[in-house]
């Protein structure tokens, strides 16, 4: 860790804060990219997925809330 720090240490700063973290996008951003777009999708499916269940139950519940009413009534 110290060569790197010693490496650093006569560099400007925009070295450090610009050119470094820009050659690492360069370098890394396909697969930053696709990492960042595999956790979209899946937090997208998770979240469609428990709206898609909350449909049905809501579906369900007032079905059967209308169906057990509506029996009862004519028992």
């Amino acid at each position: 860790m110290d060569g790197i720090r010693g490496i650093f240490a006569g560099m400007p700063w925009w070295v450090k804060w610009v050119a470094v973290p820009l050659l690492a996008l360069f370098v890394f951003g396909g697969v930053i990219t696709s990492i960042l777009g595999a956790l979209i999708g899946i937090v997208f499916k998770l979240l469609l997925f428990v709206g898609l269940v909350g449909g049905l139950i809501f579906v369900v519940k007032k079905v059967s809330g209308r169906s057990t009413k509506s029996s009862s009534g004519e028992w």
